[in-house]
């Protein structure tokens, strides 16, 4: 097998657990993870690909949103909520590396912004 293709299924396997376990966890974010999981199986095998949009926490969580019509606004703000703890403690880290920092705050930004409107809201 070729090594890019084992080197994206080991990325969405550990992606999808993760995210599998994100889907119970308030504090770790499931959808950014089963994303990751989605991309990586997409390049790693059709039959896994299709595998996975099978599953539910692919319908639950991912479908929608791939289809274009958005996410929910708790979905949203509960991949907001997630990202912004996660990069918040991030911050708090990197106390002695100002350009960290301000490259940390843009990349939060930018995804505030894209989830508040770029990313659809659908009704629940």
């Amino acid at each position: 097998m070729n090594p890019k293709k084992i080197l994206f299924l080991i990325i969405g396997f550990v992606s999808l657990a993760l995210g599998a376990v994100g889907a119970f966890l308030p504090i770790l974010p499931c959808v950014p993870f089963l994303l990751i999981a989605a991309w990586a199986f997409a390049r790693s095998s059709d039959r896994l690909n299709r595998w996975f949009q099978g599953t539910k926490l692919y319908q639950n969580h991912l479908a929608s949103y791939t289809r274009g019509e958005g996410m929910t606004k708790s979905t949203k703000l509960r991949v907001i909520a997630t990202v912004s703890l996660v990069m918040g403690l991030g911050f708090v880290m990197m106390a002695r590396v100002p350009v960290g920092r301000i490259i940390l705050a843009c990349v939060w930004a930018l995804h505030v912004l894209y989830f508040l409107f770029v990313v659809k809201t659908k009704a629940a």
